[in-house]
Parts: C-alpha cells; structure tokens; sequence
C-alpha cells in the first residue's frame, strides 16, 4: 500500500501517481477482502465477497461434490457485461483477467487481451516485456474505441507480481536497471526472526508465506535486490499510467475520465517472516486507492480519506459513474459519496441503527456492534463503515496456507484461524 511517494515512501519513484493523487482523493485505509488475486479479481468483476461468489480456486472456483463449478456468478452480472449491455459502453480489459476461467467475450467485452504469469515472452518477432506489452494494449484500445460512444478500460497491469517458481522473481525492463543502484531499500522493523516466532504455532518452514521468504528475503543481500528489482516493476507501471493518461489528453477526454488506480492485494516485504499475502496482517490487506473522478467536490481534491474502502466498493462506484444502479446481490458501496457534494458522516457512531433497516437507496444496514456505543458499524444511509470482516480460504492444506478470518477496526483486529480453531 506504501510503494508510492505520495504514500511517504522515501525510495520509491512514482511521478505520475503522486500527481494524480494531488489532482484527486487518495484512500489510505483502503483494503481487500481477500488477499489473493484470483479472489480480489472475481470480487472486482461481481461486487462480492468471496462467500457469495464463491470463486475460491484459481481455474476452478469451488468444488461440490467433486464438481468444479468455475465462475459462478450470471455472465450477464458482471462489472463488464453490465457497463457493456445496460450502459452501452465500449468495454476493454488489457493484461490480467486472473481468473484461468473463459468469460463470454460477447457478453463482456469490445476488446480483450489476457496477460498472466511471466515478465518476458516473445510474441511475433519481438521480445515483450509484460508491462510494454499490457501499454501497448491499452494504447490500441484508446485508439481503436469509437468516439462516439462512452468507454471503460481495466488495464490491468500484471507487474508487480513475481514469476512463481523462477528464482529471479522479479525482471524488470532493461532501461530500469540503472534506477535504485545506490540506494539502500529500509528492512521493515518485524523483518526478524523474533517477530516470526511470534507467529501462530502452526506456522512452519513449510507455510508458504515462509518459503517465499526464502526465496526473496532471507539474506540482506536477497532483500536488497529482490526489493529494488520490485520498485523498478512499480516505477514502470507508474510510466505506463503516465502514457495512458497523456493519451486521454491527447483525445481530448482526460478531463471528463473518471480514473481509478489500485491493485489487488497486498505484499509481505519480509514482515512477521514472511513473502507475498493471504493473511490478514496490514501488509497483507491494505493497498493503494487513488481517485480522479470529474464530479468531485473542489475541497476534495489533492487530499486523503483514512475511511474504510474495500475493493467491493469499486464494482458499485464504477457503475454508478455510467448511470447503473449496483445489483442487489452486489456487497459495496458508491465511494463518490466519501468526495461529492460535501461528503457523507464519517467516523461517527451510529447510533439509532436499527437491526436490519431498509434505506432509501434499497440497501440493508444491520445494527452497530454491541461495544464501543456505536463506534463500530458496517456503515448506514449516512454514515461509513468503521469496520469490516476479512476471509480467506485454505490452500492445499492448512500447513501451507491455513484460512484465515479477521474482524478488521483501526485501532484493533481479532483474527480466526478456522484450521486450528485458533484465536487472536
């Protein structure tokens, strides 16, 4: 969440981003319900959580009765399909579906280009890089889209994700390789061995947070190259987006986009003893959100909101942006209401909630916790969210990586760990 310099981030170079964040609101607190990326996807794309879209399982979803039920939420639901078929616009997505799952295209999308798991391939006679290449798609379909026509584009950057499996991790383009040379990237304070045998007892060398570790982190040396490797990928993605944007202004449209940047879940940089995501420690579920949106109040721009987001709340305010309501099976909430016309309550308590309301806006709004006096809420009509629950599912098995459940506040979490019946 904090490889931005508009984040405080002293090493890390991201120009582009750091001015889109003084053009528009950067959310702080912002987080994922799942911290894994074919699950922060498949929530993106129906507005759910995991519980109700159930897509648990990279290119299988969930297994009943040793069936793989893949993708199961209605074709005609999705993010997509609804801007494409109720809104009439002309829909892109450029780079990573993350899914291993086929969506209708019909249904769907104008223009689709799929780009998962690797750094450098040849493609045609040329040798691609993916974030040149994941630019390059984005680039055509600004080019191609009709002008006439109202349009919305994911491109959906594959760095900076690792090559699972390659030693090397994280390749960066040829022209970054001069960038960080002589700096010196800070070890995080619990980047020790103590903090790891702070860990759940069922936390062995065989979780894969730990052997991912080993293979980035494990010596001063690994954590120094491994991490500058990691901040290059990042300032080439901040670059594309630049080269995006240019192109909007170019089309004379920049101004009338709303423009959404975020990802899809988290990373331990050694932290607690560990590499990569899935649990839900800070590291692992908080990432960045920033907002440039055309109908934003003028004080809003160019500052922070340390409000709760989640990534279910994107699906519910890009369809409002086209003029759609979000479908009553979809769990967030429009974050235009957090920027526009003066904002809604926030940080207050809600008092008065009653156990299950129906609102204006046809959502539900159950009661505000039993503690804190109703400091603690999952948000009403008027108010935002002060807290909200975490999941994630077991992998494997529970020694690689266990499940995980989390009631996430600010100034505290409770975790559940289902495997072992293990609280904390």
């Amino acid at each position: 969440h904090d490889t931005l310099g508009a984040a405080g981030n002293p090493i890390v170079k991201t120009p582009v981003l750091d001015a889109l964040a003084k053009e528009g609101v950067r959310f702080t607190e912002n987080c994922v319900t799942t911290s894994i990326c074919w699950v922060s996807r498949a929530t993106l794309y129906s507005g759910q959580y995991l519980a109700r879209h159930h897509f648990e399982m990279l290119g299988k979803g969930r297994t009943v009765n040793g069936t793989e039920m893949k993708f199961e939420v209605p074709q005609n639901e999705t993010l997509y399909s609804l801007l494409k078929k109720k809104a009439n616009y002309h829909v892109g997505h450029a780079g990573k579906l993350g899914l291993w799952v086929e969506l209708d295209h019909e249904l769907n999308f104008d223009f689709f280009t799929d780009e998962d798991g690797w750094h450098w391939r040849i493609i045609g006679n040329k040798m691609w890089h993916v974030t040149e290449k994941n630019t390059a798609d984005a680039l055509r379909f600004l080019a191609t889209r009709p002008k006439e026509k109202p349009f919305f584009l994911n491109v959906a950057y594959f760095a900076t994700h690792a090559v699972d499996g390659d030693v090397r991790q994280y390749m960066p383009q040829n022209e970054s390789m001069s960038m960080y040379v002589n700096d010196t990237i800070p070890i995080p304070a619990t980047a020790t061995e103590e903090a790891w045998g702070k860990m759940p007892p069922f936390f062995g060398e065989y979780n894969e947070g730990r052997t991912r570790w080993r293979w980035r982190f494990d010596t001063p040396e690994k954590h120094q190259h491994m991490m500058k490797n990691y901040y290059r990928m990042a300032s080439e993605v901040d670059k594309s987006v630049g080269l995006v944007l240019n192109t909007l202004r170019d089309q004379g449209v920049l101004d009338n986009t709303l423009i959404i940047f975020t990802t899809d879940n988290g990373n331990f940089h050694a932290e607690h003893g560990l590499a990569d995501k899935w649990y839900p420690h800070q590291e692992s579920i908080r990432v960045p959100l920033i907002v440039k949106d055309p109908r934003m109040s003028p004080e809003f721009v160019g500052t922070t909101n340390d409000e709760f987001t989640l990534n279910i709340d994107l699906t519910a305010t890009i369809l409002g942006a086209a003029g759609l309501d979000p479908l009553p099976s979809m769990m967030g909430r429009d974050m235009s209401v957090l920027y526009r016309k003066g904002g809604i309550q926030t940080g207050a308590a809600a008092q008065g909630i009653p156990k299950i309301s129906a609102s204006n806006d046809e959502r539900h709004y159950i009661n505000s916790a039993s503690d804190g006096q109703g400091k603690y809420h999952s948000g009403s009509e008027s108010s935002w969210r002060t807290e909200f629950y975490y999941e994630h599912p077991m992998h494997s098995n529970p020694q690689y990586i266990p499940a995980s459940q989390a009631l996430v506040r600010k100034d505290y979490k409770y975790f559940y760990w289902p495997n072992f019946h293990y609280e904390q």
